[in-house]
């Protein structure tokens, strides 16, 4: 009972106050929401006695006359002041466009730089390889009019290499170097028929028109298939040789002409040598040539597309000095509308510089 008559009994005034000061506010909060909405019109409140309640008074906006005889009257009137503006922005776009297209350029033209070099390493590698061919089958040549009165002696050389270490392994060699071949290979990797195309017109010398079509015809990604395949079975063929090459080394060693004892195998295995030398640098030398080759396309690619983004520059920088007279006459026809001596000026310095830049193109 004592809770209930608790619950009746009469709020104090100072709390029911507070309860309409808190009440006003709301209220005042939600007309302050309200007027922030409106357009026109801006709700200046007043604070009254006591806080608790608030009046709103509202007040216009009213806008100059000057200000509205200034304003364009027609949609004609409102492009001519956009004109300017938005002629200036795209004369920056085309600037900046022509700028990228430029560095773009700058890179490809590094870039072929850089295939070049890579093509010349290639290019050296297959001189430097077959001029040693050469030379090996020159002396080959000479060793065999001069010194051999006889035939080789195949089982003098065969039971000298039996008495080796690891034997089986220089056997092989000697093998190889008897029968005059060189160590079987998987095939060479095919191109795709449009790296084909473009590596048989750079040989036959097609002229630049044509060979142009004809690289502008093969994604980079092919030639560089290609190339990453060439350089693979180069490798490949390296690894192929190197236990030839390991064997008959170590039976070279015994053989030495100034040490050893058998002179008549020494002179034997050294015919066997300069003919399978011979054999070998000739064929690394083709395989660095068709190295170098598909370099050689990367590098005219890379230059053709350096003057094509050359082209794209020169033609976006043409676009942005056509921007950039646009906003000049866009100027001249608002000086001339506002008689203003500002304007007049802009007008007349976007003149000069553009007249500067024709010269500058033309004659320096």
């Amino acid at each position: 009972m004592g809770i209930a008559f608790s619950a009746l009994r009469p709020v104090p005034s100072d709390e029911r106050r507070a309860v309409e000061d808190e009440r006003a506010m709301a209220v005042a909060e939600r007309a302050d929401d309200r007027a922030s909405n409106a357009a026109a019109r801006v709700i200046v409140f007043l604070s009254l006695a006591g806080g608790s309640r608030r009046k709103a008074r509202q007040v216009k906006i009213k806008i100059p006359q000057e200000l509205k005889d200034a304003a364009p009257q027609t949609t004609w009137g409102r492009v001519l002041n956009a004109t300017p503006i938005v002629m200036t922005v795209i004369a920056t776009m085309l600037a900046g466009l022509a700028s990228s297209e430029m560095t773009q350029a700058q890179y490809d033209r590094s870039l072929a730089a850089q295939q070049q070099s890579k093509a010349g390493d290639q290019w050296a590698f297959f001189q430097a390889k077959r001029m040693r061919s050469a030379v090996q089958s020159g002396t080959l040549d000479v060793v065999q009019t001069t010194q051999m009165e006889r035939g080789l002696d195949v089982e003098g050389l065969k039971a000298l290499a039996a008495t080796l270490p690891e034997a089986a392994e220089v056997q092989t060699a000697l093998g190889f170097l008897l029968a005059g071949k060189l160590p079987e290979q998987a095939a060479a990797p095919v191109p795709v028929a449009g790296v084909k195309a473009a590596l048989d017109a750079v040989e036959h010398g097609e002229t630049e028109p044509e060979l142009t079509r004809i690289l502008n015809a093969v994604k980079p990604v092919e030639i560089a298939e290609a190339l990453k395949a060439a350089q693979g079975h180069a490798r490949s063929f390296d690894g192929v040789l190197r236990p030839v090459v390991t064997g008959g080394d170590r039976l070279g060693d015994l053989l030495e002409p100034t040490t050893t004892v058998h002179r008549a195998l020494s002179r034997d295995f050294t015919v066997l040598r300069l003919r399978y030398s011979a054999m070998r640098y000739d064929a690394e030398a083709r395989l660095n040539q068709a190295v170098a080759s598909l370099y050689e396309l990367q590098v005219r690619q890379s230059n053709l597309s350096a003057e094509r983004h050359h082209r794209r520059s020169q033609r976006f920088f043409f676009g942005m000095l056509a921007a950039q007279a646009a906003v000049i006459i866009a100027t001249f026809a608002m000086a001339a509308r506002k008689r203003s001596m500002l304007w007049l000026l802009a007008a007349a310095a976007g003149t000069g510089a553009l007249i500067f830049a024709v010269y500058v193109y033309l004659y320096l």
